[in-house]
């Protein structure tokens, strides 16, 4: 049995992430030995968040706030999380997401997520849709409006 504390997690940040995104992490899956469910480990300063407003299908994600107070984007709206919180989201329109941090001290998340493959993650605010299908090299991140016919360069 590999154990890994959630706590004292060395997190590492990008960078290159833009302003508003500027959130560490890091993923603790490869520290257990896990292949078939991932966690990451995100630490959010304050006006930072996650990643862009998005919901995904092929897989489902879990959100567990370690510390802090975050703020989470959904569907119906926004609501401040707390400490020991977890939230769902499902696959499609329904599981849309973004977290971000509006308080002014540091939050800590942890988002757990099953790892199919393919998957496809959409993004309603810039219209974006992304395809990861297990191989890094294949992965693609598109607008929707560039979508072509079925036949387009097959006749």
């Amino acid at each position: 049995m590999e154990r890994y504390n959630l706590h004292d997690a060395a997190i590492n940040y990008d960078d290159d992430d833009p302003d508003g995104y500027h959130a560490g992490y890091v993923r603790v899956g490869p520290h257990v030995g896990a292949t078939m469910l991932g966690a990451s480990i995100y630490e959010l300063p304050a006006g930072q968040s996650i990643c862009p407003y998005h919901y995904e299908y092929g897989n489902e994600e879990w959100l567990l706030v370690l510390d802090g107070s975050p703020t989470l984007r959904h569907p119906e709206g926004e609501d401040e999380l707390g400490r020991g919180d977890v939230v769902c989201f499902p696959v499609g329109p329904d599981g849309a997401h973004k977290v971000t941090n509006n308080a002014d001290g540091t939050a800590r998340v942890v988002i757990f997520s099953t790892k199919n493959h393919p998957s496809v993650a959409l993004y309603p605010d810039s219209d974006k849709l992304g395809v990861w299908p297990g191989d890094e090299r294949d992965n693609l991140l598109v607008r929707r409006e560039s979508g072509v016919e079925y036949w387009d360069r097959e006749t």
